[in-house]
């Protein structure tokens, strides 16, 4: 992707597909408030505020560092959007607890497989890990969301 759209563009076509495909699997998670197609808002908005937080601090810190940086700033720009989204602000520290979590134990593993394995094969079984543990993670933030939601409403 790199080659053929660039680095702005290989992460603008990440994003776009992570909201996409995440926005119509996790939608079918959420029973009441947020129904498709206004979840895809909700989500697309806490997805893009998540990439645009990781880039903009892997960028200024690169390394392990910048990618660390990322997730933790990404995961909290997600939680607050979930948050809000579902009217349970008091839930936002442990929503960025769980994607913060959720995100290194993805990302890190994945990263090691892909430095591993090389290639497209490397870079396949990044993305499959990667998504595998934040889905993980989006899937219990809107558990608790509408829990959180339901037992306080």
């Amino acid at each position: 992707m790199y080659r053929n759209l660039g680095l702005v563009g290989a992460y603008v076509a990440w994003t776009a597909l992570f909201i996409l495909l995440g926005g119509s699997v996790l939608g079918s998670l959420v029973v009441r408030h947020w129904r498709l197609p206004k979840f895809y808002l909700l989500f697309g908005l806490s997805f893009f505020l998540y990439a645009a937080g990781w880039v903009t601090a892997y960028f200024i810190l690169r390394s392990v560092a910048g990618e660390m940086a990322g997730l933790f700033l990404g995961s909290i720009l997600m939680a607050v959007v979930f948050a809000i989204g579902f009217s349970v602000k008091g839930s936002l520290v442990k929503f960025a607890a769980i994607l913060f979590v959720a995100n290194c134990l993805g990302y890190f593993p994945g990263s090691a497989l892909n430095n591993l394995l090389g290639g497209r094969t490397g870079m396949l079984l990044w993305g499959v890990v990667y998504g595998l543990f934040l889905g993980a993670g989006l899937g219990a933030v809107l558990h608790f969301a509408q829990l959180t939601r339901t037992s306080s409403g």
